[in-house]
């Protein structure tokens, strides 16, 4: 009998898809990743799988490896997808492909299912995360096939299905959008969402984020370490990187940081509306930054700045494990190496505003920048760098003058 693993949450979705990968001949193994998505009892989601069928179920904590080996790469970029988005969701999925696809290799399963649609990013993550770590496995993608979507063309049928096989589920009215969540972050999407009219901070229910007009009307400042671009401690203790982001999450949340209301371009050509909370991120592409500002050779970091869409775009789409991306994150390795230091930053109904920062490797030399007199600037310099950079545009301007 085929095997294969498959990527479980516990929802009305995969346990369908669980009951009908049985029904197709196969010995299904359910795999958990655990990535701080909320579950009310995950002993409870692992009997469920068992009880529906599943040759095996397991939960595999992968929060600590999520935040160290993938986020915080991409924290070192500074990259955002078209410019805003923290990409809390697509930096989760290749790790779920990994860990799904090392359950695999152990069970001896040659397919690897999941529950993403055919209309959104997930599922060309999950696929090409997959395929790149293992060339020969077999993607099961129910929602991409025509006999799945005929016999589920809705959420009625689905739950006549788990009735039918006795498998329990909460068959409650739809929320007015859905929702993804990790340690990370929390992606709203769908629903009342897609009316472009509709306010996404007065319609949805935050999970992280206090809304900023009703955070607390009184600043609370953190602090936050970084070492070779890696934050290692926050207000004077070391913490692991997932304590770090939980630490930050409840700091930012409390005082209304990182929302974000977009209308984004999916990989696959449609665009889409996406709300955001993303309170602990904020706060460190944001500390990050200001400690890069001291540390940071210009050149270097412009370089790096105009490569981040790169990866940002990489990341979004998917190509996690692919050459390009390995050698961007090597580079950005090499390139951290003196973005030490720490930085205070003052909290305040979703503001982040600076207090102070400070660097063993600070380039920031006071006696060369003062606008005072005297200083190690010699300002006469300046007339030979500017008739060397202007002989360019004065040869132009003989050749070719310009109205004005």
């Amino acid at each position: 009998m085929p095997s294969c693993v498959l990527a479980y949450s516990g929802g009305l979705d995969t346990s369908v898809i669980l009951g009908w990968l049985i029904e197709e001949g196969y010995d299904v193994h359910a795999v958990y990743v655990d990535l701080g998505q909320p579950c009310e009892d995950r002993e409870a989601t692992l009997k469920k799988a068992k009880d529906c069928g599943a040759k095996t179920s397991r939960i595999v904590d992968a929060q600590e490896e999520l935040c160290r080996d993938f986020a915080f790469p991409v924290l070192q970029w500074q990259a955002k997808y078209e410019g805003v988005y923290l990409l809390g969701t697509s930096i989760a999925r290749p790790l779920i492909s990994k860990v799904c696809l090392q359950v695999a290799r152990e069970v001896g399963a040659d397919a690897y299912a999941h529950g993403a649609t055919g209309k959104g990013n997930d599922q060309c993550r999950f696929q090409l995360a997959a395929e790149a770590l293992d060339p020969s496995i077999k993607l099961i993608a129910p929602w991409r096939m025509e006999k799945f979507r005929q016999r589920f063309p809705g959420r009625t049928e689905m739950i006549a299905f788990c009735n039918q096989k006795n498998i329990p589920v909460k068959a409650s009215v739809a929320k007015p959008y859905s929702s993804d969540e990790n340690c990370l972050h929390i992606s709203y999407e769908a629903g009342k969402l897609e009316d472009l009219t509709v306010s996404g901070v007065d319609t949805v229910d935050f999970g992280m984020v206090t809304p900023p007009r009703k955070a607390p009307d009184k600043v609370e400042a953190v602090t936050v370490k970084f070492e070779q671009g890696v934050p290692v401690a926050v207000n004077g203790k070391s913490l692991s990187p997932l304590a770090i982001v939980k630490t930050l999450n409840e700091i930012g949340g409390r005082n209304g940081v990182g929302l974000v209301d977009m209308v984004e371009n999916r990989f696959v050509g449609m665009k889409s509306r996406g709300v955001y909370e993303a309170p602990g991120m904020t706060i460190l592409y944001t500390a990050h930054r200001l400690v890069e500002q001291l540390t940071m050779d210009r050149d270097l970091m412009h370089l790096r700045d105009q490569l981040a869409p790169v990866v940002a775009e990489s990341v979004y789409y998917g190509f996690w494990y692919a050459a390009k991306l390995d050698a961007l994150f090597a580079f950005i390795r090499d390139a951290q190496k003196t973005v030490t230091g720490e930085v205070t930053l003052n909290l305040y109904k979703g503001n982040l505003e600076v207090a102070s920062r400070t660097s063993p490797n600070n380039l920031y030399d006071e006696g060369i920048a003062t606008m005072e007199g005297g200083g190690s600037y010699n300002q006469t310099d300046a007339e030979g760098f500017l008739r060397i950079q202007g002989l360019p545009v004065r040869v132009q301007g003989r050749v070719t003058p310009r109205k004005y």
